[in-house]
């Protein structure tokens, strides 16, 4: 199996990989037409890659588009699994919307910038002070009712099939459950199988083969936060390990299938 990456980092762990930098895509045209697979690609090579020269990526085609920004996300969320959602309103950047989102929204809630990760551009709105902090620096209104939760899931899917999971706590701040705003793991509670059911199928559903997803428990009841396509490996041990394992597992399923002609031909039928 021929491999090109566009990652080393993420492709450190499977073997026969070739490295190509993103910026040299075009000088090593022929060494990515030959490969098999082109792994982890950075967002503006996919359409080139995948419409220009037909190659096959991983992550698929569905995580870089639905994963590329929060609105795509929520919206396909809220088309496949609409009762697993918090109360979200996704408005214009205008006086008058934001004027209308304030009025409906009950504080205190969440506004995020649509275009973040690692819980960076992630507001706590609790007075008209953050509010026009926030609106001053997003495009877009993203805004969410909070949750009553002082920790959330991490869950990680690689080709439909839960790799890990873990919890992660709030940090300092009473707000960020992300590890890099100072959250913590919890890896000694079980996974709620509801949030792992939930995760299993949305990620089918909707072709996602590689995420880390954010789901919320509210008395036993998931929602779906959102998922992220390049998620970090900080919260287990080895964690890098088993996703690069489960990664090759899948790539070379697919190769298989994908390799495997179907007779067209049907069987004759019995003698009689």
């Amino acid at each position: 199996m021929k491999c090109v990456s566009f990652d080393a980092f993420r492709t450190l762990h499977l073997p026969g990989v070739r490295y190509i930098k993103p910026e040299h895509m075009f000088r090593e045209r022929a060494v990515i037409e030959a490969a098999e697979w082109v792994l982890f690609p950075e967002y503006w090579q996919v359409n080139a890659l995948v419409f220009g020269l037909k190659k096959r990526i991983f992550p698929g085609l569905s995580a870089y588009l639905i994963g590329h920004d929060k609105v795509q996300m929520t919206r396909a969320f809220q088309l496949v699994a609409p009762d697993h959602i918090p109360w979200t309103l996704i408005e214009p950047n205008t006086p008058d919307h934001a004027r209308q989102v304030w009025d409906q929204m009950p504080l205190p809630f969440v506004a995020k910038i649509p275009k973040s990760s690692m819980g960076q551009g992630v507001f706590l709105i609790e007075n008209r002070s953050d509010w026009a902090t926030y609106l001053a620096c997003t495009p877009v209104i993203y805004a969410q009712e909070r949750l009553p939760i002082d920790r959330d899931l991490r869950l990680v899917v690689v080709g439909g099939k839960l790799v890990a999971g873990f919890w992660r706590c709030q940090g300092h701040d009473g707000f960020h459950n992300n590890l890099s705003q100072g959250g913590t793991v919890d890896a000694d509670t079980p996974l709620p199988q509801v949030a792992v059911d939930l995760v299993l199928r949305v990620s089918q559903q909707l072709e996602i083969d590689h995420a880390g997803f954010d789901v919320a428990m509210v008395d036993g009841y998931p929602y779906l936060l959102e998922f992220n396509r390049l998620f970090g490996n900080r919260g287990l041990p080895g964690l890098s390990q088993q996703v690069s394992a489960a990664i090759l597992d899948y790539l070379q399923e697919q190769t298989e299938r994908d390799d495997d002609p179907i007779d067209p031909t049907p069987p004759l039928p019995a003698a009689i």
